[in-house]
């Protein structure tokens, strides 16, 4: 999926659990910056442009072991040891991103490093995930509003 998509996906939830947590701040940026994360490994994504992590693309392949919830529960579980102000905002912003993308068309591999691979009928892109987007920004506007007006 787009990263926009990803992003309203984030947004709307959040928006749910806001009011649940402590460290607000932290919780927003984390879930929103973690959101990110996920497609390092893609030359063609926001962050995969950076010089920097193209040293990262050498070693890895897109959509393989940084697409899988076998990371990121591995990450989830070193951040709830020493930064346990970060771990709920990455797990929610890193999980939905693999929730999203496993319904797409090219799909991840949820266990790597298993082979089987999970997808959907989402092109990225396409029509289908345009709807998805616009059905999040109306859900994220129509929270925002009733949290907080």
């Amino acid at each position: 999926m787009l990263l926009k998509t990803h992003l309203a996906i984030s947004i709307f939830f959040i928006l749910l659990l806001i009011n649940s947590v402590e460290s607000k701040l932290f919780f927003i940026i984390v879930a929103l910056l973690s959101t990110y994360i996920p497609d390092i490994d893609s030359r063609y994504s926001t962050l995969g442009r950076k010089k920097i992590n193209r040293i990262l693309q050498w070693f890895t392949k897109h959509r393989g072991v940084i697409h899988s919830f076998t990371f990121l529960l591995l990450i989830t579980l070193l951040l709830t040891l020493f930064f346990p102000v970060l771990a709920l905002g990455f797990f929610l912003g890193y999980g939905l991103h693999l929730f999203a993308d496993s319904f797409t068309s090219e799909g991840i591999r949820p266990f790597y490093p298993f082979k089987k691979r999970v997808r959907g009928p989402v092109k990225t892109g396409g029509r289908f995930e345009i709807m998805f987007l616009v059905g999040f920004v109306i859900l994220d506007l129509f929270l925002f509003f009733q949290r907080f007006f």
